[in-house]
């Protein structure tokens, strides 16, 4: 293994990790919007307000996105692994 495939395997390491985070901080920020343009709209600026729904959106998203998220982990795995499996 070079420093080439060494760069590939991080930048492939890096793409997996934004593309599994991806529908969870989605998730958050819509989430985070909503409660922030309420806030806005009511005047209520409570700050433990925000913290609820957000953590109920994420574990629903993630209850949602979790057989993409584990086939996302597990492909990234398999590819790495052929990689050591074969020296390249």
């Amino acid at each position: 293994m070079n420093e080439a495939d060494a760069l590939e395997i991080i930048q492939r390491a890096i793409m997996t990790v934004l593309v599994v985070s991806g529908p969870i901080v989605g998730a958050a920020m819509i989430v985070g919007l909503a409660i922030a343009l309420i806030q806005a709209l009511t005047q209520v600026q409570e700050m433990t307000l925000t913290f609820v729904p957000k953590i109920v959106a994420i574990l629903v998203a993630l209850s949602l996105a979790a057989p993409f998220i584990g086939a996302r982990i597990n492909a990234f795995a398999e590819q790495v692994y052929s990689r050591i499996e074969t020296g390249l």
